[in-house]
């Protein structure tokens, strides 16, 4: 089965407003830049973008928030999006924000099928306010539940036409247990090849999970900060 979109748009084209959408990479590591750029054009609105973070003011999914595209958040770092924070200060936009290993155990319980999980990671902080509470073998744990989304939009190095993964470093966060955990994965990859040609020991993601394929571009690889040592 030939999974491969000729286009950005094309792929992204039964989006709807409303729907939950999670994003693969970490800070603008990894971002499915091409997927999120035709998102913005189609202008999709009151999204819940489920993610490390929003990206930057002006790269990443920070461009969905500037055109007030997103409703919610559900993140685990906010720091490097000025207007993210002007955002959420101002109650223009809702945000969750987890402990970053609560939110890959959330996406990846979402995946599973597993409704939810405790875990002592937060507990006694703002952070269980809400939540069940137990203690279990001697610790408090507090009770989250399973992600899931409506697509997840994710960048792979490799991909064969029937959706075998390849992620490159960094760039894999998130992403793999993201596809599990959406309805429909549509994956932006820098090399598409042919089946068989990715050896099965180095597939980091089943085609399975994946719906649509589209060829990433060749535009630069941005850096969130930049810090240079003087001298």
């Amino acid at each position: 089965m030939n999974k491969v979109f000729q286009s950005a748009a094309e792929a992204v084209a039964d989006v709807q407003d409303g729907a939950v959408i999670m994003s693969g990479g970490f800070g603008l590591c990894g971002n499915a830049d091409l997927l999120i750029r035709a998102l913005l054009e189609k202008g999709v609105k009151n999204l819940t973008l489920v993610s490390n973070n929003c990206g930057t003011s002006e790269r990443g999914l920070g461009v969905l928030l500037k055109t007030r595209q997103v409703k919610k958040v559900i993140a685990s770092y906010v720091g490097e999006n000025k207007e993210f924070e002007r955002q959420y200060l101002s109650g223009e936009i809702e945000v969750e924000l987890n402990p970053q290993g609560t939110l890959a155990e959330r996406i990846r319980a979402g995946g599973a099928g597993i409704g939810g999980f405790f875990t002592p990671t937060g507990a006694g902080t703002l952070i269980a306010q809400g939540k069940e509470s137990r203690v279990l073998n001697g610790r408090e744990m507090i009770f989250e539940t399973g992600l899931a989304a409506d697509y997840a939009i994710v960048h792979a190095w490799k991909a064969d036409t029937m959706g075998n993964l390849v992620f490159r470093k960094t760039a894999r966060n998130f992403s793999p247990m993201m596809c599990t955990a959406a309805r429909v994965a549509i994956v932006e990859a820098e090399q598409i090849v042919q089946p068989g040609e990715i050896d099965p020991d180095q597939v980091h993601l089943p085609g399975i999970y994946v719906k649509r394929i589209i060829q990433a571009s060749r535009e630069p690889k941005w850096i969130e900060k930049r810090t240079l040592r003087a001298g």
